[in-house]
């Protein structure tokens, strides 16, 4: 063990070994082996850090030798030593995870600052100044990273200090005054750790690293990879560089910039830059930087430089970078590059973009957005013809706009957005520590930071909106308010953010469903090109089905009918039906019931014109049509205390009796799906009427319609030959009763393992198949889903007992068992059985990619997931083929 290598220098690392060396260090051995200006470094592996905890939370043997030797190799090349008063090395000291995380730890610069070196960088940089303000940095950044000790002790000791000085920057102080704040924070050190800072320079090193790994467990990265799904197992590489300074005078500067727009995607260098400042500076938004097209107005050489420096990186890369850089007296250095966050709608135009540049295929652009992100482009905006109370505006950092209470601290909003609340999450700024609270919150609001701050990029990378550097609020956090221009706003009143334009609103505001982009459209097409896979929608109304086909969906996967029973004017029919005492009062009461159904099919084969529709019978059970039983008995003691009208009372009580003995234990489980059509078939043949009624309407008007009737919750095939021939009855009867020929089809939905098990008998009497995968996973996995999410499922999954919720990823293991089978063994009987999923899966690209496997026909999902289907489907065939 001693023998394994366990440092690289920059030279030595390649970027295909991201998983040794991390993302950053292996794009800064990338950048540095295609000539780069990169200041030179070395990589403590991944597989340390993995050691590290096998030995206990102790350096794997060798590590430190091997440390010393390299840091060794970086005097050499810049002919600087490590601890030397006179010409003295420094080093930043950086985590770098194999996938980026936001969760880890912070980054230190300037390790190597003692009392000695302090003196040695000022002489060389001529500016005492200058290094008493790294070295206070230095102290900063290693008592709070390194020592853990909070930040705001710090800051006090600086605020006291600039209000003894009377200035109100951290720049206007001198440099007797920052030796002062320097002697302060090691007293603050000594008191809070009991030990002097340390001065010896090697001992400031192995100490980073050791924080470097300790943070792969942090509570923070643990629910970053949590909510990400990144493996606990990668463990974080060390990056440690020689120091660029970006703050030695105004000939000196630090940035960060993306080689595209992040936010739209557009072709233009986007970001920001400070002059005399360290790289920090730019994403703590401790002062509000420069866009950086003023950089070519400042330093034009630097600039030109910079922007050969983006396409170099972009065409060796081919993706769009966000680049840390740092000019020290008008020389240009790169410290980091990796694959920018970016927003889904900018991620789909650069990926088109990029195909039309000729830099990446159509199936590489397919897979370079996230199918999930789309979901963010398919959310509400605010409707521009609303009349707006604007009461700031911030910088626009991550596009859409939310509405909620407003909430000042992480756990807050973690807290309550658990609890169902919406939440707008504000902060000064905010850090990593602050990630649950993202998680949960609608949107973010910050009062300082800009478009590149910790706060912007996490957002856009979790698709919420954000505004950021909103200066004119003023936070109190001890009152829990913010005010702006006077009005004052307080814990839990309603506000809303268009993270597109950096409004901030009073209350909540109406908001419109958004339009899709052209490049859009064309990633989409492109996405129906390659993938196999069929994609419907889950829609149980004209205009469900028609915004369906808007969105690309090849047909209806689900149309539920009970839902066009609970509409007002039809509840009361239904329940007439319901307590009807004989076969006659309850056929009447059917009779009414037609036409509206009839109609209901009508617009919707209508809206799907040539395109197939599902429509499953009547499946809920019975007693959820009827009025609650507390309710009843509430109603019918007030009757009898006020002696009420004696006829209202007698049908209130007769009604509280069926509702009891329509109530059962379990009812989903109980008399439902295709037991009510046995029980009371003149339910379905009601409904199988009105959609073949329909379909003659329609098939007379010229339409190509393509009904598939679907029996819900079957077990055994006789149930199914029993509803079936129900249906062929009405069908024979209309196309008689209308001389109009038609086509359909009879299938049923797989809800139940019994279904699946048996699924070759039962493909005996259907056309098709259909997995019902929300009752699939309740009876496979005998949980109640109301009961699993409310109490205890949220456990498991934070316990790794299951590695996600089974009802919104589908359960590969168990549920996904049974599909196989039941696919397997209903094309024994009918090769070509057409067999699809309508369950909320079909809109998830783990599930998705899952009955591509399978060899599923389609997929089913709610209309506004349609798209993220298409483009899942495309990604399950260019992975899987």
């Amino acid at each position: 063990m001693a023998d394994k290598k366990w440092v690289y220098t920059f030279e030595e690392g390649r970027a295909d070994m991201k998983d040794q060396l991390g993302g950053k260090g292996a794009n800064l051995a990338e950048m540095t082996n295609i000539g780069l200006p990169v200041p030179p470094g070395i990589i403590i592996t991944t597989e340390a850090c993995n050691q590290f905890y096998l030995e206990g939370k102790q350096f794997p043997p060798g590590l430190e030798d091997q440390v010393r030797e390299y840091i060794k190799i970086l005097e050499e090349k810049t002919g600087k030593r490590f601890g030397d008063p006179a010409n003295p090395l420094l080093v930043s000291v950086r985590s770098g995870a194999p996938i980026s995380m936001p969760g880890m730890m912070d980054t230190v610069l300037n390790l190597g600052l003692n009392d000695d070196t302090v003196e040695g960088l000022a002489a060389a940089a001529n500016d005492r100044r200058f290094a008493m303000d790294c070295y206070r940095r230095f102290l900063n950044m290693f008592g709070d990273v390194v020592l853990g000790i909070e930040h705001v002790k710090f800051e006090r000791i600086l605020e006291t200090q600039k209000d003894q000085a009377g200035v109100k920057f951290d720049n206007q102080l001198t440099a007797g005054q920052w030796q002062v704040v320097v002697e302060e924070y090691k007293k603050l050190i000594e008191r809070e750790t009991g030990r002097p800072f340390p001065q010896d320079p090697m001992e400031q090193l192995f100490k980073a690293i050791y924080a470097v790994f300790n943070s792969w467990n942090t509570d923070r990265a643990i629910v970053y990879r949590k909510v990400n799904k990144i493996p606990d197992d990668l463990g974080t590489a060390v990056n440690i560089q020689v120091m660029a300074f970006g703050n030695l005078g105004n000939d000196c500067g630090t940035g960060v910039a993306f080689t595209r727009n992040p936010s739209t995607g557009a072709n233009e260098l986007y970001g920001e830059y400070l002059i005399n400042a360290q790289g920090e500076d730019v994403v703590a938004g401790i002062r509000t930087p420069q866009p950086i097209a003023t950089l070519k107005e400042e330093m034009p050489g630097v600039y030109q430089q910079f922007v050969e420096t983006c396409r170099l990186l972009e065409k060796h890369y081919r993706n769009m970078q966000d680049i840390e850089f740092t000019i020290e007296r008008g020389k240009l250095f790169i410290l980091q590059t990796r694959n920018g966050k970016r927003t889904a709608q900018a991620a789909i135009k650069i990926a088109v973009d990029m195909v039309n540049e000729g830099l990446i295929t159509r199936e590489e652009a397919v897979m370079r957005v996230e199918a999930a992100q789309l979901d963010h482009l398919l959310h509400r905006r605010i409707d521009p013809n609303v009349k707006l109370e604007v009461i700031a505006r911030g910088l626009p950092a991550s596009p859409g706009a939310a509405s909620g209470k407003v909430v000042f601290e992480a756990d807050e909003a973690e807290k309550m957005g658990q609890e169902g609340h919406k939440v707008i999450m504000v902060r000064t700024e905010t850090t990593p520590d602050d990630i649950h609270g993202i998680v949960q919150a609608q949107g973010i609001l910050t009062s300082r930071g800009g478009m590149t701050s910790h706060a912007a990029v996490v957002a856009r990378g979790m698709g919420k909106p954000c505004v950021c550097g909103c200066e004119a609020i003023r936070i109190d956090y001890d009152k829990e308010e913010f005010s702006v221009n006077g009005l004052i706003i307080k814990k839990g009143d309603i506000i809303s953010i268009d993270g597109g334009t950096g409004q901030v609103i009073l209350g909540e505001v109406p908001m419109i469903d958004p339009e899709l982009s052209v490049e859009f459209q064309q990633l989409l097409e492109w996405a129906d090109e390659i993938r196999t896979l069929g994609v419907r929608a889950n829609a149980d109304t004209p205009a469900d089905a028609a915004k369906a086909r808007e969105f690309g969906a090849e047909g209806i996967g689900l149309t539920r009918t009970e839902h066009m029973f609970m509409a007002q004017d039809r509840l009361p029919i239904v329940q007439q039906m319901i307590l009807a005492g004989t076969d006659e009062e309850r056929n009447a009461v059917l009779e009414k019931l037609l036409p509206m159904q009839e109609e209901d099919f009508y617009g919707i084969l209508k809206a799907m014109e040539g395109l197939p529709v599902t429509i499953r019978l009547l499946d809920p059970p019975l007693h959820e049509f009827l009025p609650n039983a507390e309710e009843l008995m509430v109603e019918i003691t007030r009757l009898r205390l006020t002696s009420g009208d004696p006829g209202e009372l007698q049908r209130q009580e007769e009604l509280l009796k069926k509702v009891r003995a329509l109530s059962e234990f379990n009812p989903m489980l109980g008399h439902r799906g295709c037991r009510l059509g046995i029980t009371f078939p003149a339910v379905y043949a009601m409904q199988a009427r009105a959609i073949f009624r329909a379909v003659a309407r329609l098939v007379r008007e010229g339409y190509t319609v393509i009904p598939e009737v679907e029996i819900p919750l079957v077990i055994e095939v006789n149930e199914l030959a029993f509803l079936r021939r129900v249906v062929e009855q009405e069908a024979d009867k209309v196309m008689q009763e209308t001389g109009v020929e038609f086509e359909y089809t009879v299938g049923t939905m797989i809800e139940v393992p019994r279904a699946a098990l048996l699924a070759d008998e039962i493909a005996g009497e259907a056309d098709f198949f259909s997995f019902g995968t929300n009752d699939l996973t309740q009876t496979t996995l005998g949980f109640s889903r109301d009961d699993a999410e409310g109490k205890f499922l949220q456990e498991y999954v934070q316990k790794k007992i299951l590695p996600d919720n089974p009802f919104m990823v589908l359960d590969r293991k168990g549920v996904g068992k049974l599909m196989e089978t039941a696919v397997r063994l209903g094309r024994s009987v009918n090769p070509d059985m057409l067999i699809g999923i309508c369950g909320e899966h079909g809109g998830e690209p783990s599930s998705i990619e899952f009955c591509h496997l399978v060899g599923l026909n389609y997929v089913s999902c709610s209309p506004f997931r349609v798209p993220v289907a298409r483009l899942a489907a495309a990604q399950a065939k260019v992975k899987n083929g």
